[in-house]
């Protein structure tokens, strides 16, 4: 049936049902009309109304469910669809928008695919840059100060051993941007020892107590999955770090269902609901690149915890 015809038949109930009254109840109006008579005819109006609001409010409710999803909808968590109950219009309207929800999915599938493999590709270039431009130069001065500094006597030597740290540590500076930028061991030694060496690091540098549970069965997965995963975990380590106020953070890698899930969980004051930054939202984009499932527990005195559930292609043990 169509909206134009459900309304029409909703009206024409409520306007027949008053009409039957009218006849056959005994009830008759006066001129002038009496107080009694007023009052009933105002209440038949009011009952009027209100049986009309009750089946227009019925009748309408798949456009009130389909407004609420289009004020909802985030296309970052796909699969959010209504039924498509009975026929005409609203039928066809509530399946026209699941179809363009589906198409909108897809597409941003795609250009985020296209985003992410562009930024991968870049972070390469600039890791190799980084490594075998700044790495080698700078490993050359620190040569350069060391022979200088073992000719060199009293207060130069001193001076000469002072900017060879200097320099060392900024190497070591350029090498965990490299490390950061395109985790190497990852490609090297898989996604156990670079998640190793990602929280070994972490806890280093920040100062948290990092505890790492990962299966020894896990199987070997696609290179794009390796990546989203180590990705997200490191995302996930540096919003610990930035926001969370945590003492301890927990990584794990677990093989269960078919699926890879990572959880990351902290013991910080946690974020809100609705707080999704662009970090956040990253990693919701990395997970649809491989068709993964990404949940956040948000709380605000107990931590925060992410999983990130990937499907696994095969059976083969991880390297």
């Amino acid at each position: 049936m169509s909206l134009f015809w459900r309304i029409f038949g909703l009206n024409a109930v409520v306007l027949g049902t008053a009409t039957g009254l009218l006849l056959w109840a005994p009830v008759t109006v006066s001129v002038p009309v009496v107080l009694t008579e007023a009052v009933i005819l105002v209440g038949g109006l009011v009952v009027m109304l209100v049986a009309n609001a009750a089946l227009l409010s019925w009748g309408l409710a798949p456009l009130v469910r389909l407004t609420g999803l289009m004020t909802t909808v985030d296309l970052l968590r796909p699969g959010q669809r209504l039924p498509a109950r009975g026929g005409g219009e609203v039928a066809e309207l509530i399946l026209a928008f699941n179809a363009m929800l589906e198409r909108l999915e897809q597409e941003r599938a795609t250009s985020s695919a296209r985003v992410l493999l562009a930024q991968e590709a870049e972070r390469r270039r600039i890791a190799h840059e980084l490594h075998d431009e700044v790495g080698q130069s700078m490993t050359a001065i620190l040569l350069a100060l060391k022979r200088a500094a073992d000719d060199a006597d009293g207060p130069l030597r001193d001076e000469l051993h002072q900017a060879q740290e200097i320099t060392r540590g900024s190497l070591d500076e350029v090498r965990r941007l490299v490390r950061r930028l395109r985790p190497g061991v990852l490609d090297d030694l898989g996604l156990v020892s670079a998640m190793t060496s990602l929280t070994h690091d972490f806890a280093t540098h920040t100062g948290l107590r990092v505890l790492r549970h990962f299966d020894a069965d896990l199987p070997a997965l696609e290179p794009e999955t390796e990546l989203v995963l180590y990705r997200v975990a490191q995302e996930s380590l540096t919003n610990v770090a930035r926001h969370a106020d945590a003492e301890r953070a927990e990584v794990s890698l677990r093989h269960t269902d078919g699926a890879v899930v990572l959880a990351v969980a902290d013991d910080g004051r946690g974020i809100e609901a609705a707080c999704e930054g662009a970090g956040i939202r990253g990693m919701r984009e990395r997970a649809l690149l491989i068709g993964a499932a990404l949940d956040i527990t948000p709380a605000t005195r107990t931590g925060t915890r992410i999983r990130l559930t990937a499907p696994v292609p095969g059976k083969r043990p991880c390297r």
